[in-house]
């Protein structure tokens, strides 16, 4: 069974996700970022998420997590939670 692992920060709007994503593209850590804006509790861990299988993400997460380029920021990924980037670490 395929596996990823993935760090994602989660805010509140598109708009605060778009320059997240910018700041990130133009150097920022985003561990840090994660750190600083993150409203998950995986934030304090730099929005690490460990190791997952498909399903047990929500689908719009998961969808980009097993098809999209791994080592790029994705996103804004839109889900019930709110808007998240997503950096695939790995996949197996």
């Amino acid at each position: 069974m395929a596996k990823a692992s993935a760090r994602h920060i989660l805010v509140d709007s598109e708009e605060k996700c778009k320059e997240l994503k910018i700041k990130i593209e133009d150097g920022a850590d985003f561990a840090q970022i994660a750190q600083e804006h993150s409203k998950c509790p995986s934030g304090q861990k730099g929005g690490d998420l460990g190791e997952f299988s498909p399903g047990q993400m929500v689908p719009e997460f998961d969808s980009v997590v097993f098809s999209a380029e791994i080592g790029k920021v994705h996103g804004p990924v839109k889900t019930d939670f709110g808007y998240h980037l997503i950096e695939i670490t790995s996949r197996i």
